[in-house]
């Protein structure tokens, strides 16, 4: 069976084993979109380090959590929403003012660069 979205797999496994108060969790497949993703969910102190496991296949994740973390989920499908317009859409995503964050990844000169706003 293909697996359509693996960010949103191994946010959803990160959202379970924080709710059943786990120390770790393991993630798999290994993609670059999920490394880049949990980078700056350790920037920003939800969860701790992680650690790439290469096992010769799709490779996997050993993320330790510290349970700083509410809920964190994808947003599917995924919306091209203007520069202009991505302020509107955070007011309507994030649960309340000065609470949140949202990462949104851009096309552009840098394909795929992640940035997080508050």
């Amino acid at each position: 069976m293909v697996r359509m979205n693996v960010l949103a797999d191994a946010l959803k496994s990160i959202n379970n084993a924080e709710k059943r108060g786990k120390r770790q969790v393991l993630i798999r497949p290994c993609s670059k979109v999920i490394v880049r993703f949990l980078t700056v969910m350790m920037k920003h102190g939800y969860i701790g380090e992680f650690e790439i496991i290469d096992d010769h296949r799709a490779g996997k994740i050993v993320v330790n959590l510290t349970g700083r973390l509410n809920k964190c989920g994808v947003i599917s499908p995924r919306f091209d929403v203007q520069l202009k317009d991505l302020e509107k859409w955070q007011n309507n995503l994030l649960p309340s003012r000065q609470f949140g964050h949202s990462a949104t990844r851009h096309l552009g000169p840098r394909t795929g660069a992640c940035h997080c706003h508050a």
